[in-house]
């Protein structure tokens, strides 16, 4: 008993952390269960990029990703789709007209001027929106879309408010022939070089001269939205930033500046997008998916916990117990790392409910062939878990080695089904190596249930 209570601690302890996991946190669920919209999004070349590639690809995606933030959806899916497509999926969006007017069109990127004596409205404004950002993601890992709603309407009013303190454009994206992100020249952080075609480095020019050492920025705006406000040092007031290129610093981190770097590309891309598909899934069908999905589900896995029962008795017993502790903490891994629950991976949790299984199964069997061997129960169970181990981390690594080719070369469901899938796997072998081992050798302590009988029928009593 003493060897087993500090496992039975832990088992407990995981167990009460993952209800609190799920009273807190809603299940997220995709749009073939809540309904919404999809869009299959085709990104056209043009004469001046005949083709559209990975990283032409990769920059309109952010675009799309940032006018999907605006529509204030939460949940959305946004992925790449062959080598000229992108799929957005809009959970809860019942107007899709207007989602395909927000996100169809060229994005537009403009570098303006800050007025003068707007230093300081502009540096509150920018706390503002920095802070709702950073609260809007602590919200949205919490699960509280009323909260979500109220930080994104503050997000929205003070990005309004910022426009206000700048000039129109006197540079856009089509001067702008790249930006990439790269380390600064001490190598203690990020930066991103911009880089003009001859006329928007003439315009950079007159720009930064006019700013340098003034204090005001020069706003990048995406789509409307400040996505940059760089200042301008005063070694620059005689003749600005020539040359037609220039960097962007502020101490980023490597994700930092590449992100920016990606929506500079997008906003300078000058190529037009189309919808070519515009679905509605209707919430109707999304519930009877849910409800036949719980009514398969919940069938099923109680056929499987009446045979378990049934045939292995009361190591059967243990494995259902095993069993609810495996769903509770799948369940709950789901909500914290964020899973979208779909059609696809319900039915990988399904399918990782019968790997648990199976490795209940395989010890069980192991365990009573020692038994008919004529070892004693403890040794018995105890070779039946050492014996049953390597078959069971056989196949959950090769499941877990399909599940990862599955998820980073398909798209998708497909990729829900997987990540539900691998999730389940591991928590499966943890709940059999551990709970169901912990359960039992608690079970053999108890001298009523030291019975080889409550093992195998077809045994007599032994020695324990």
């Amino acid at each position: 008993m003493g060897k087993q209570q500090s496992p039975l601690i832990l088992i407990l302890a995981l167990v009460a952390a993952a209800i609190f996991v799920l009273v807190q946190l809603p299940i997220r669920l995709g749009l073939d269960l809540q309904g919404g919209s999809q869009l299959t999004i085709l990104v056209k070349p043009t004469t001046e990029i005949p083709s559209v590639g990975d990283r032409e690809l990769e920059a309109v995606q952010r675009v799309i990703e940032n006018r999907v933030n605006g529509l204030g959806v939460s949940e959305a899916v946004i992925q790449t789709a062959g080598s000229d497509k992108i799929l957005v999926q809009l959970p809860g969006v019942s107007d899709p007209e207007q989602a395909e007017r927000v996100l169809g069109g060229t994005a537009q990127l403009e570098f303006r001027e800050q007025n003068p004596g707007t230093e300081a409205a502009v540096t509150q404004l920018q706390q503002v929106v920095s802070q709702a950002r950073g609260a809007i993601e602590i919200e949205r890992r919490n699960g509280d879309p009323a909260k979500v709603a109220e930080l994104e309407q503050t997000l929205e009013k003070a990005q309004t408010e910022l426009g206000k303190f700048f000039g129109p454009a006197q540079i856009t994206g089509k001067s702008l022939k790249d930006a990439l992100a790269q380390p600064t020249q001490s190598g203690n952080s990020w930066e991103v070089a911009l880089r003009f075609d001859t006329e928007g480095g003439d315009q950079f020019a007159a720009l930064t001269k006019n700013l340098a050492g003034t204090g005001r920025s020069i706003g990048i705006f995406l789509d409307g939205v400040l996505i940059s406000a760089p200042v301008v040092g005063p070694e620059f007031a005689q003749t600005g930033i020539t040359g037609g290129s220039a960097v962007i610093t502020g101490r980023f981190t490597t994700e930092q500046a590449d992100d920016l770097a990606i929506q500079l590309r997008g906003g300078a891309l000058p190529l037009p997008v189309e919808i070519v598909e515009n679905r509605t899934v209707g919430a109707t069908l999304g519930r009877d998916s849910i409800q036949r999905s719980i009514y398969a589900g919940v069938g099923g896995l109680l056929l499987v916990l009446v045979f378990m029962v049934v045939y292995y008795q009361l190591p059967g017993l243990i494995a259902d117990i095993s069993l609810a502790i495996y769903a509770i903490l799948s369940l709950a891994a789901f909500n914290l790392l964020g899973v979208t629950l779909t059609l696809p991976g319900i039915a990988g949790f399904l399918l990782s409910i019968g790997m648990a299984v199976d490795a209940n199964v395989l010890i069980f069997e192991r365990t009573r062939e020692e038994l008919r061997a004529g070892k004693s129960l403890y040794r018995s169970v105890e070779s039946g878990f050492y014996r049953a181990f390597s078959s069971i981390l056989d196949s959950n690594v090769t499941t877990l080695i399909a599940c990862g080719a599955l998820f980073w070369l398909s798209s998708g469901l497909v990729k829900g089904f997987a990540l539900t899938l691998a999730i389940g796997v591991m928590v499966s072998m943890f709940t059999a190596i551990t709970c169901s081992r912990t359960l039992m050798f608690l079970a053999i302590a108890n001298p009523a249930l030291r019975k080889p009988q409550l093992f195998d029928r077809t045994l007599t009593a032994t020695k324990s």
